[in-house]
């Protein structure tokens, strides 16, 4: 991670609140996220980060508060689910364009980026679980955001290749010098692939840097003391990597 630096806010969230009939889905939230900064949403099912997100992105009507965005932003999304009706024939290359225009040679730029060129011209229909996320990611990039907003970028990605996913979305922060809006439930790895923790269950429950959260005692009781050391105490070393399905690759033979 790179260390802290004063910036521009691309997001300010002030006391927001969601209500859907008579049921709060948020309340008190707050939130920044600034240029070159990772922030990342943690919390249990149901506690709402989704709804967060929906809220950043202007597709729910906040009941009280505020979302602030930098004027003139432009935003890459990666939503958590995305359906493709089965029986529709579409490549990779297609699939990523079909998000607007394109300049020419885009697709294949950003495919390239974060490692599947070599899948362009398979349907989107025969590539893995962990080569999907990378293609919805490459999709979020095309039209070079200054925001990326990554709804569980992590899912269906086997363990032994999250974390070079979140290597790669923190080395896209720093290659596009763009924000990165992030909602997981992978606590281990996303504590050392953040900037900052903004921990929801409806509310806000705690936020800071990734030690803070750990230790703080609304963490602590949301997630329980034994998830709560083992995070706190884990730092992932890789002397290795993976390809896209999963497979380690040497550092030394490649």
């Amino acid at each position: 991670m790179s260390g802290s630096v004063m910036a521009l806010p691309l997001i300010s969230v002030d006391g927001l609140e969601v209500r859907r009939g008579n049921k709060t889905l948020l309340h008190d939230i707050d939130l920044t996220v600034s240029e070159r900064e990772i922030v990342t949403v943690i919390g249990p099912n149901g506690g709402g980060k989704s709804t967060l997100v929906r809220a950043v992105l202007g597709l729910i009507e906040p009941s009280r508060g505020s979302v602030s965005l930098k004027p003139g932003i432009t935003i890459g999304y990666m939503p958590q689910r995305l359906h493709i009706e089965p029986h529709l024939p579409i490549s990779v290359k297609r699939f990523v364009g079909l998000s607007g225009p394109v300049v020419k040679g885009g697709r294949h730029a950003v495919l390239d980026e974060v490692g599947v060129s070599h899948i362009a011209g398979s349907s989107i229909h025969d590539i893995s679980g962990g080569e999907m996320q990378r293609v919805l990611l490459a999709r979020a990039l095309l039209r070079d955001p200054d925001l990326l907003v990554l709804d569980e970028p992590a899912q269906a990605v086997d363990v032994s290749g999250q974390a070079d996913l979140y290597n790669l979305i923190a080395r896209l922060r720093d290659d596009h010098g763009c924000g990165v809006l992030m909602v997981s439930h992978d606590l281990h790895l996303v504590m050392s692939a953040t900037d900052n923790i903004i921990c929801i269950n409806t509310h806000l429950c705690c936020a800071g840097h990734p030690e803070t959260v750990s230790q703080d005692p609304s963490y602590v009781e949301l997630f329980g003391p034994q998830v709560a050391a083992s995070v706190a105490l884990y730092h992932h070393h890789h002397d290795h990597t993976h390809s896209v399905d999963g497979h380690v690759i040497d550092a030394d033979h490649g």
